[in-house]
């Protein structure tokens, strides 16, 4: 008989054991944050700096708009006020109030933008009021957008960085920060102005019912985004309107700097020498001037007869121009083919004394061959003239504008230089900036401080009569403006030697000369 199986005994499935939960970093409470200016005056002590006055009203009226509630702002001041590094430390204040707050940084570049994130970063992780901010996790600190410590499950982080050309469609953000959007590249022509627009109107899908805009820069263009007053044909509207504004020049109405700890009498007639009345009024005065009135002012220019003068002493060789020595020289070729009723070529030789000044002492508009020639090629007839010209102009360097037509002539040009016996060397140039910008650039500071003188001949050729019908933009003859604006634009800007201070005695021991008494017969 088999025997019964024998039954297992049931036993109870084990329960499988509880994870232990991750501790969920505590947001730390932190005391209230007090008044920007205060934060602001904190920051700079511990930076080992105090808060210049102008910084302190820009402060002051930040805080005053938050409390009041005024989301529409518009601050607008010179070049290098410190406004960007400001407005940082505003951001950094508003996380130090509400953590919960999100942030978005536009400029004209990411690269603009994500220095401004970066600099608030930096704030975050070592202002005392914004203790605690910082996050426990490395990924959520990152170059260009960072996340702080804060209550809400947010999609968005708390600060991101965002250039113009890119996408923040999907974005939300309760803070809109424009900072420097405007910028030569992109508002040099009415069509650049147009689309710069029509991408800042992109903000309105992205802000918060609420949120605030604050734009920051300085105007760039007359029919700028920061302009107060309809466009001079009446069809561009006021793009910014309704907005609280602050408007900081450089010099106010009695002509007082509004940083004279920075920007002293002796620094502003600098940069207004360097940069010339047009940009130093737009970049530093916030007024800029419309393109139809930077008609050129011929009676600036200062004529001269001397002929260049060219020495050697001790075998170092010497170039002067009316008793003043010369320095270096700047050699411009802007070719032009075809019929003489179009473009004319033009090549023109600048030289800059020790002194920092200009002198035009030659400017040829090259004939074509003449018909029934032997020689027919226009371009090697063109290469000669120009090597011959640098020959007699002691050109060292030879500038060719390479736009178009230009691709092929360097080289030709090289070889009729070697054919001559000419040691001069040919360097190509790919121009981008309009000829108008060109143009203003090179004469408006140069003619402002008188600082261009023209030979006699000079006077009586062309270029004379271009420089006073040339308007921006009004189609007349430029061939001239645009070789010697090409020359000037090579050389930077020079002031001269320094002024003779008088010397110091020096009070250091050992410092004064010693007489030594010897035996030796002389």
């Amino acid at each position: 008989m088999a025997e019964p199986k024998t039954r297992r005994k049931a036993t109870a499935k084990a329960k499988p054991r509880p994870r232990a939960k991750k501790a969920v970093p505590a947001i730390v409470a932190r005391p209230a944050a007090p008044g920007f200016v205060a934060f602001v005056d904190t920051w700079n002590a511990s930076q080992n700096q105090s808060t210049p006055s102008l910084h302190g009203r820009i402060a002051a009226w930040l805080e005053g708009s938050r409390v009041e509630k005024r989301d529409r702002l518009v601050l607008l001041a010179f070049r290098s006020s410190g406004k960007s590094t400001l407005v940082g430390l505003f951001c950094a204040w508003l996380f130090a109030c509400d953590p919960d707050l999100r942030v978005l940084v536009l400029a004209a570049t990411h690269a603009l933008a994500r220095k401004m994130v970066r600099n608030v970063k930096r704030i975050v992780e070592r202002h005392p009021s914004c203790a605690g901010l910082k996050p426990v996790k490395t990924e959520q600190w990152a170059a260009d957008q960072f996340i702080v410590a804060r209550q809400a499950e947010l999609r968005d982080p708390s600060m991101v960085a965002k250039g113009m050309l890119g996408n923040v469609t999907g974005s939300r953000a309760d803070i809109v920060i424009c900072d420097d959007v405007e910028v030569p590249n992109n508002c040099d022509t009415a069509a650049k102005r147009e689309d710069l627009r029509e991408r800042l109107h992109e903000i309105e899908y992205v802000i918060v019912p609420g949120g605030l805009q604050l734009y920051i820069g300085t105007p760039h263009a007359h029919e700028s985004i920061y302009a107060e007053e309809t466009g001079d044909d009446g069809e561009m509207p006021v793009f910014l309107e309704g907005f609280a504004r602050l408007r900081i020049p450089l010099l106010d109405a009695q002509g007082v700097s509004a940083w004279p700890e920075r920007f002293d009498t002796a620094r502003i007639a600098a940069i207004r020498k360097r940069t010339g009345p047009r940009k130093f009024q737009a970049q530093m005065m916030l007024e800029p001037l419309p393109e139809n009135g930077g008609r050129l002012d011929l009676d600036r220019m200062v004529p001269y007869e001397a002929a260049l003068v060219y020495s050697e002493a001790n075998r170092i060789p010497t170039l002067t121009l009316d008793g003043k020595r010369l320095v270096s020289a700047s050699c411009w070729w802007d070719p032009s083919f075809g019929k003489p009723t179009g473009d004319r070529s033009v090549v023109a030789v600048v030289f800059v004394d020790e002194t920092g000044g200009y002198w035009l002492h030659e400017i040829t508009y090259l004939a074509p061959p003449k018909a029934g020639a032997k020689d027919t090629d226009e371009a090697a007839h063109y290469c000669r003239q120009v090597a011959e010209f640098a020959r007699r102009n002691h050109v060292q360097r030879l500038h060719v504008e390479q736009n178009g037509i230009g691709a092929f002539l360097p080289g030709l040009l090289r070889k009729a230089m070697a054919e001559a016996e000419i040691a001069c060397a040919v360097t190509p140039v790919h121009t981008r900036r309009s000829k108008d910008a060109r143009i203003l650039d090179a004469f408006d500071a140069r003619l402002a401080a008188r600082a261009l003188r023209a030979h006699r001949s000079v006077w009586a050729s062309p270029f004379a009569v271009e420089m006073r019908e040339w308007r921006p933009g009004g189609g007349g003859r430029d061939d001239g403006l645009d070789a010697v604006a090409g020359c000037l634009l090579s050389e930077p800007v020079r002031f001269g030697p320094p002024e003779a201070t008088p010397k110091r005695k020096d009070w250091r021991p050992g410092s004064a000369g010693h007489a030594a008494k010897t035996e030796f017969e002389p």
